[in-house]
C-alpha cells in the first residue's frame, strides 16, 4: 500500500511543453491587462494606487507560473500549500473592491495555470462587463459640523443648526466643561447642497453668535477621511 501511494505521488506529474506554458503565460498577461483596464476604470478617485494595479497584472502571472509548476502533482501542491501557508500578508486593503481584484487575479492565474481559457476569457468579460456597470459606484460622503464655543452660547447654537438645516441635521456629540461646549453634527451631501441653495451659510451664521470659538466642517467616507 505505501509503495502504490508512493508511486502515485511521484508518477502524477503532468509535463507541459514549451509552447502550452508560452500559451498560459500569453493568455494570463492578456486577461491580466484587461483587469489592469478595469480596476483603472473603476478606481478614478483620489485611492487609485498605478504600483497596485501593476501588481495585480503580475499577481496573475505569478498564480499561472505556480499552476504550470504544480501541475497535476499532488504531492508538489500539498507542498506548496504547506510553504505559502507560513507567509503573512499584512498588506491593509483600504477599498473592498481591492479584495475582490486580489481573488479575480487569482482565479484567471489557475484557470490559465490548468490551460482552462473558456472558463477564463469568459469568466473575465461578464466580471469586466459588471464593473463596468457598477464599478463607478462610489462611497457616500458623511459630513461633521464641529463647533467650539463657550458653554453660554449653546442654545443659540442648537437653534442655529436646527433651523440652517430644517432640523434633519444629527447631532453625534455634545461635550461640555463648566466654561465650554463642543457639538459634532452629522450632514448629508443632500443637507449641504439645500442649505446652499437657500442662501443659508451655516459657518457665517455661527460667527455671528456671540461666544463661538471655531467652526470646521470635515469630509469623511469609507476610502479617505480628509
Amino acid at each position: 500500500m505505501k509503495q502504490f501511494l508512493y508511486d502515485y505521488f511521484a508518477n502524477s506529474v503532468g509535463a507541459l511543453s514549451v509552447e502550452i506554458i508560452l500559451l498560459n503565460f500569453g493568455v494570463a498577461f492578456l486577461l491580466g491587462m484587461l483587469i489592469y483596464l478595469s480596476y483603472r476604470f473603476s478606481h478614478s478617485g483620489a485611492i487609485y494606487s498605478a504600483r497596485f494595479n501593476v501588481s495585480l497584472v503580475k499577481l496573475t502571472l505569478i498564480t499561472t507560473l505556480v499552476m504550470n509548476v504544480i501541475g497535476n502533482n499532488i504531492a508538489l501542491s500539498l507542498g506548496m500549500v504547506g510553504a505559502l501557508s507560513i507567509v503573512r500578508f499584512r498588506t491593509a486593503i483600504k477599498d473592498p473592491r481591492d479584495t475582490t481584484y486580489i481573488f479575480w487575479c487569482i482565479a484567471v492565474g489557475i484557470c490559465c495555470g490548468v490551460s482552462d481559457y473558456v472558463v477564463a476569457i469568459i469568466g473575465t468579460g461578464i466580471i469586466f462587463l459588471f464593473m463596468l456597470i457598477f464599478g463607478a459606484i462610489k462611497a457616500n460622503d458623511r459630513y461633521l459640523l464641529v463647533i467650539n464655543a463657550e458653554r453660554d452660547a449653546q442654545h443659540k447654537i442648537e437653534q442655529c443648526v436646527l433651523a440652517t438645516y430644517s432640523g434633519k441635521s444629527i447631532m453625534r456629540v455634545k461635550n461640555t466643561t463648566r466654561e465650554s461646549v463642543e457639538y459634532i453634527y452629522e450632514l448629508s451631501s443632500n443637507l449641504i447642497k439645500q442649505a446652499e441653495k437657500d442662501g443659508k451659510n451655516v459657518t457665517d451664521k455661527l460667527y455671528e453668535i456671540s461666544g463661538v470659538r471655531s467652526v470646521n466642517q470635515i469630509c469623511q467616507n469609507e476610502e479617505i477621511n480628509r
